[in-house]
């Protein structure tokens, strides 16, 4: 099962990504107007979205953060975070977080390669995604610091249309709460970036949704 994913995977990698146009069906903002809100020297960072095989079916992972009082708190994301000068590349980024929040041992994982990079306007950051799969199912071992829970989530759930919804969610960027688009996946809300990014992990599942 995984090997083949990784073949289809590489190939689809290799041509053109959806990009920004699969990102932007799960934008709280039109792109247009979220421009406004970019700022200079934005920083640099990079999750993880890995796959793997379990109890028969590929899942990804997610986790849903603590609530700590910044922009991100109490919000679903991938492993991840700030790029290091120590890091060496932003795909090293994605790994070392990877380790450090969910306790994964590197060295298991494959990286398959980017998906499109995405501005954050709430923390002034632009984050590059990057795909990874595991040959067998990971132990999770997470930072109880950085993760409140790990979410297991089937790939067929994501490629599944029932589960986008929409509803008011507040948005700190502007204060209030808008209506927006969001995955419902294990019992969680997942939006804003994130989502945007399963957003366009979804489009590049669309033509192999045989396999998974």
């Amino acid at each position: 099962m995984i090997s083949r994913l990784k073949l289809e995977l590489e190939l689809l990698l290799k041509s053109q990504l959806p990009g920004i146009e699969a990102q932007n069906k799960m934008s709280p903002l039109k792109r247009l107007s979220s421009n406004q809100y970019r700022k200079n020297y934005p920083q640099k960072g990079a999750v993880l979205i890995l796959i793997y095989p379990q109890s028969g079916c590929l899942q990804t992972v997610a986790m849903l953060r603590p609530d700590y009082g910044g922009p991100h708190s109490g919000q679903v994301s991938f492993p991840g975070g700030k790029y290091e000068e120590s890091d060496g590349s932003l795909e090293n980024t994605a790994l070392r977080e990877t380790s450090e929040e969910l306790g994964l041992d590197t060295k298991n994982i494959e990286v398959l390669g980017g998906l499109t990079d995405l501005y954050i306007p709430i923390s002034n950051f632009n984050v590059y995604p990057f795909l990874a799969v595991m040959d067998s199912a990971p132990v999770f071992l997470p930072d109880t610091k950085e993760v409140k829970r790990v979410i297991k989530i089937p790939l067929s759930d994501i490629l599944n249309n029932a589960n986008i919804k929409r509803k008011p969610i507040m948005m700190a960027l502007i204060g209030k709460e808008i209506e927006m688009p969001y995955f419902d996946l294990q019992g969680e809300t997942i939006w804003g970036a994130t989502a945007m990014m399963l957003s366009e992990l979804k489009e590049l599942l669309k033509p192999i949704a045989r396999i998974l």
